[in-house]
């Protein structure tokens, strides 16, 4: 289903001049991650980083992530390029980071990586559907194998876990409230907190506290 882009009219010294919604943001130095991560959301993404960079070298700017995820290597290039430019990127999860998501999400500038209460993080390995010759799937598998490898390192670096607790936890689907990816060191702060959120994450805790975690469990949210 298409969606029509919202347009955002400003008043300038010349008159009105009319923004897509989008660009606006741009303007502010904002990129918004909001879609599965594919090659062409990351060359969106990554020249939006490289032209801000650009533009400012000396200014932070700030990803907001939405995203469940997706092709491993089109999220590195968005990871790499937040890591190759000058200016600091901070993350803030709004809704869901999973997957790549949550990866560019803890890779965020430290100090400056958030979540708003009620968003939700996941960590996985990554998969793939083999095709092709035995001979073809056994160098897919090893390729897989050697970036879950990869992955688990800098998750461990960004989040300040042992690398063990990262491939322990990542053998399976691996939920976070915020206040959970803040105590793993996914985020460093919960922002917009309200009232009505703080009442929910009591609740939440008193659910998590009432049903005992199985023996030898990380997370009782996993699947």
């Amino acid at each position: 289903m298409a969606y029509s882009v919202p347009m955002v009219v400003e008043q300038t010294s010349r008159g009105e001049r009319g923004y897509d919604i989008f660009s606006l943001l741009l303007k502010n130095r904002i990129v918004f991650l909001g879609t599965p991560i594919d090659d062409v959301v990351a060359n969106l993404i990554v020249a939006q980083l490289l032209y801000l960079a650009q533009e400012d070298p000396d200014r932070d700017i700030q990803m907001y992530i939405n995203s469940p995820g997706g092709q491993v290597d089109a999220g590195l290039a968005i990871y790499d390029t937040m890591h190759l430019i000058q200016p600091q990127v901070a993350t803030t999860c709004i809704g869901m980071a999973a997957s790549m998501g949550a990866v560019l999400l803890s890779g965020g500038a430290k100090g400056k990586r958030s979540a708003l209460p009620n968003s939700r993080i996941l960590i996985h390995q990554t998969s793939a559907g083999f095709q092709g010759t035995a001979a073809d799937i056994e160098v897919q598998a090893r390729e897989i194998i050697r970036m879950n490898a990869r992955l688990q390192e800098m998750m461990a670096a960004d989040t300040g876990q042992l690398v063990d607790r990262i491939k322990a936890d990542i053998n399976r689907d691996y939920w976070m409230s915020a206040n959970e990816a803040r105590e793993y060191g996914v985020i460093d702060m919960i922002v917009g907190q309200t009232e009505a959120t703080a009442a929910a994450d009591r609740a939440e805790a008193a659910v998590q506290d009432s049903s005992a975690e199985p023996a030898g469990s990380t997370n009782g949210k996993q699947r």
